[in-house]
C-alpha cells in the first residue's frame, strides 16, 4: 500500500502550537501498540487503519493542517467503525495515560514554583526551610509519579476528582504510615542506627536521650507517627534509685529534644506521641511526675511545647477515682492540661477498648491500632500501613439527597478504596528489611527479627492496619436530611446508620483478604479544604454543605454548632467504637481554664463515662515572644506592646502554631464556637 503521508499531510500542529512533519508511521505504532495490548500482532492491519485516518481527515473533514488531538480522535472513530473496539478502548486508555503523564509534567514544575516561594500548609508540622522545599518538591514529583505511572487508572482518577483521597501519596510504594515503638526492649537490648551499636542506658538522661534517638531514627523510616505505646512503663527500669531531680533533668531533655531535632530531610521535627499514667510502680510514677511536670514548665523561656503529644491513659482502679495509686497523678495530668492543652486523655474503660484490658494506646492524630487477625491484641510494635478518606459530601451530592442511591455509591467507592489499600499493600510487602533498615533491622516491627536484609517484609506487616477514613459526614446529612447531627435527631440517627454501614464493609474487607482493615474517623488537615475546594467548583455554593471552606472533621458535630459540652459529646461519643481504626472528640473553651479544674475535670469525666475512646479540651494560647506573657492576646501584649505573638492551637489532634495553619484550617479556627456549660 502505498504511503500518504507525504502527500497529503506535510505538518503537523503539536498541543503548544509548533508545526511538525507529519509522519504516518507514528499513527501506524501508536494502533499497533493498542493492538498489542489486546492479543493483536497485525502491522498491516494497523497500516491500513492508519491510512484509512488520514483519508477521513483529508477528505470528510477537509483538514488541511492537522492538529495532534484531532489526529487521536479519529483513531478512535476509525478503530471502532471497522470492528476493533477492543484496539480502540486500549487505544483510549494508552491516550488517556500519555494525557496525564504530561499534564503531570505541567503540574509539577508548578508545584515547583510554588514551593521555591513557600512551602504549602498540607502539613502544619513543616517548616519553610531549604531542606523543607526540597522535600516538598520531591514530594510533588514523587505523587506525579505514582499517579501517571503506578496506580491503576479508575484509582488515579477518583483521587484525583476528588471521590477519594490517597493519603502521603508521596510515600505510596516507599514506607509504612506510624508505629508504636517497643521502647523497653530496644533500651534493655540496645540498637543500631546504622553507625554502630548503641549499649543499654544506664542512668535516665542516657535513657531518656536514646527515646528521642529512636523517635528520629524510626520518623526516617516513617512517614506518619512515632509513639512509646507505654513509656512510664518502659523507662522504670532506667529511673529506678535515681532521685527526683535527676528524673526531672531527664524528661525536661527529652521534652526539649523532640521540639528540636528534625528528621524527614530535616524539614520537620517527629510526629510524636507518648501513653503514660497506669504504671502504678514507684520507678513508673516518677516518670510521669517529671514529664507532665517538665511539660508543664515549658520550654527555656517557658514556652508551650509543640512535642511530644502526652496522652494520659485514664483507668478505673489505677487513676481515676480517689483511692487509686495513681489518683495523684490524674490530677497532676488535669492541671497540665489546663495550662498547656496536653496532655490528652485516652479512656481504657471505654466500651471498645475494656476488652483489650490496658494494652489500647493512641497516636496524637487519632491513630489506634489493637486487634491482629495474625497475633495478640497488643499496641507494641505495630502501627498503621496506609489509609485513604472518602469524600462522604461527594457522595450525598451525587446520590441527589437520595439515600437508597448514597448508599449504593458509598458501597461502590468503599469497595474501590479496598482495593487500593490492597494494590499499595501488595507494594509494601515486597519492600525489604534493607528499604527501613531501623523500622524493621532493628526489629520495632512485630516478627521482623525473624527476617534477614534482604528478606521481603509482608510477614511482618501484615499485623498492620488498612484504614479506610471518611469525612464530612455533617455535611452529608446535611445534603440527605437538610440537618445536621446536631440539629436533628433523624440526622443523628441516619449519621449512626451510614458509619455503622461503613464499619460493616470494612469488617467485610477484613474476612475477604484476611488482613486487618479498619475504619479510621480521618484527621483531615490538608483534606478537608482539598475536597470542598474541588466540590464547590462542580456543585456550586450549597448552603450547609459547600458555603464555607473546609468539611467538618470526620463525624464531629460542625465547630460553629452552639451546643454544650455534654451535648457534643453524647453525639461524637457512640461513633468512637465503630471507628476502630482512630478517633477524637474535642470540647472548646474561649480561655485556659486553670482557674476552674473543678470544670476541666468534669469534662473528662464526662467523655469517659459517654464512651468516648480519645479525648481532649481545646482553647487558646498566646505567648509573647519578647517577654514570655502567656493569657489571652488581642493585637499586642499587654504587659511589653509587642505584636510579635506566638499563638498555639490544636489541629487534628497535634499542636501547631496558627501561622502553620494552611488557609481551610485558619478558616475552620475562626468558625470554632466554645462549648456552653
Amino acid at each position: 500500500m502505498k504511503p500518504v503521508n507525504a502527500h497529503y499531510f506535510k505538518s503537523i500542529q503539536k498541543r503548544d502550537g509548533r508545526v511538525d512533519d507529519f509522519d504516518l508511521e507514528k499513527i501506524v505504532m501508536a494502533i499497533y501498540k493498542a493492538a498489542e495490548a489486546v492479543g493483536g500482532h497485525d502491522m498491516d492491519t494497523a497500516r491500513r487503519l492508519a491510512n484509512l485516518v488520514v483519508v477521513y481527515l483529508r477528505d470528510e473533514k477537509k483538514i488541511v493542517l492537522p492538529a495532534v488531538e484531532e489526529v487521536q480522535d479519529a483513531v478512535e472513530k476509525i478503530l471502532i467503525e471497522n470492528g476493533h473496539a477492543k484496539t480502540a478502548k486500549a487505544y483510549i486508555l494508552y491516550r488517556d495515560r500519555r494525557t496525564r503523564i504530561r499534564e503531570g509534567k505541567s503540574e509539577l514544575m508548578d508545584a515547583v514554583a510554588e514551593t521555591l516561594v513557600e512551602t504549602n500548609r498540607e502539613n502544619a508540622n513543616v517548616g519553610n526551610s531549604p531542606s523543607a522545599k526540597m522535600l516538598q518538591i520531591a514530594s510533588a514529583a514523587s505523587r506525579q509519579y505514582y499517579l501517571s505511572r503506578l496506580i491503576p487508572e479508575d484509582i488515579a482518577q477518583a483521587h484525583i476528582n476528588g471521590d477519594i483521597h490517597i493519603h502521603d501519596l508521596d510515600f505510596y510504594a516507599k514506607t509504612l504510615t506510624c508505629v508504636q515503638i517497643p521502647l523497653g526492649r530496644l533500651l534493655h537490648t540496645g540498637f543500631d542506627t546504622g553507625h554502630g551499636y548503641i549499649r543499654p542506658p544506664k542512668r535516665p538522661s542516657s535513657a531518656a536521650a536514646l527515646a528521642a534517638i529512636i523517635l528520629q531514627s524510626s520518623q526516617n523510616d516513617m512517614h506518619g507517627g512515632q509513639s512509646f505505646a507505654f513509656f512510664d512503663r518502659d523507662m522504670a527500669d532506667f529511673v529506678d534509685g535515681a532521685d527526683e531531680n535527676e528524673v526531672y533533668q531527664a524528661m525536661e531533655g527529652l521534652v526539649y529534644n523532640l521540639n528540636s531535632m528534625h528528621s524527614r530531610a530535616g524539614a520537620q521535627v517527629p510526629f510524636s506521641s507518648i501513653n503514660l499514667g497506669c504504671d502504678t510502680s514507684e520507678a513508673g510514677r516518677l516518670v510521669t511526675r517529671s514529664l507532665l511536670q517538665a511539660y508543664a514548665r515549658g520550654l527555656g523561656r517557658g514556652e508551650t511545647p509543640i512535642f511530644p503529644n502526652i496522652i494520659f491513659r485514664v483507668k478505673s482502679g489505677v487513676n481515676l477515682n480517689p483511692g487509686d495509686p495513681n489518683y495523684d497523678l490524674f490530677q497532676l495530668a488535669i492541671q497540665t492540661a489546663a495550662t498547656r492543652m496536653n496532655p490528652t486523655f485516652s479512656f481504657m474503660d471505654a466500651p471498645h477498648n475494656k476488652p483489650f484490658n490496658g494494652e489500647v494506646a493512641y497516636m496524637g492524630c487519632r491513630t489506634r491500632v489493637i486487634a491482629d487477625r495474625h497475633g495478640n491484641a497488643v499496641s507494641d510494635g505495630r502501627g498503621n500501613l496506609s489509609f485513604t478518606s472518602i469524600n462522604l459530601p461527594r457522595i450525598a451530592l451525587k446520590s441527589n439527597g437520595d439515600v437508597n442511591q448514597f448508599y449504593r455509591l458509598l458501597e461502590e467507592t468503599l469497595t474501590l478504596v479496598a482495593r487500593q489499600l490492597m494494590h499499595r499493600y501488595q507494594i509494601q510487602a515486597h519492600l525489604k528489611v534493607k528499604d527501613m533498615p531501623f523500622l524493621m533491622g532493628q526489629a520495632l516491627y512485630v516478627e521482623s527479627d525473624q527476617l534477614q536484609p534482604y528478606d521481603e517484609i509482608a510477614r511482618a506487616i501484615r499485623h498492620g492496619t488498612l484504614s479506610i477514613g471518611f469525612i464530612g459526614l455533617a455535611e452529608t446529612l446535611t445534603v440527605l436530611t437538610g440537618a445536621n447531627q446536631a440539629q436533628s435527631q433523624a440526622s443523628r440517627q441516619l449519621g449512626l446508620e451510614i458509619v455503622r454501614f461503613m464499619r460493616r464493609m470494612t469488617d467485610f474487607f477484613a474476612d475477604q483478604y484476611d488482613l486487618n482493615f479498619t475504619l479510621l474517623a480521618t484527621p483531615a488537615e490538608g483534606l478537608s479544604g482539598r475536597f470542598l475546594g474541588i466540590d464547590k467548583k462542580v456543585y456550586g455554593i450549597i448552603p450547609g454543605v459547600t458555603d464555607k471552606d473546609y468539611y467538618t472533621n470526620s463525624f464531629h458535630v460542625p465547630v460553629s454548632s452552639d451546643v454544650t459540652a455534654y451535648e457534643k459529646m453524647s453525639i461524637e461519643a457512640p461513633y468512637h467504637e465503630m471507628t476502630n481504626a482512630g478517633h477524637i472528640s474535642y470540647v472548646e473553651l474561649d480561655a485556659p481554664p486553670v482557674n476552674n479544674l473543678a470544670a476541666f475535670e468534669t469534662v473528662i469525666r464526662t467523655m469517659g463515662q459517654l464512651g468516648v475512646g480519645y479525648g481532649g479540651i481545646n482553647f487558646p494560647i498566646d505567648e509573647c515572644r519578647i517577654c514570655g506573657y502567656r493569657g489571652l492576646i488581642d493585637e499586642e501584649c499587654p504587659t511589653c506592646g509587642s505584636q510579635d505573638i506566638r499563638r498555639i492551637r490544636r489541629i487534628t489532634g497535634y499542636l501547631s502554631t496558627v501561622d502553620r495553619f494552611n488557609a481551610a484550617k485558619q478558616s475552620e479556627l475562626h468558625d470554632r464556637h466554645a462549648h456552653l456549660h
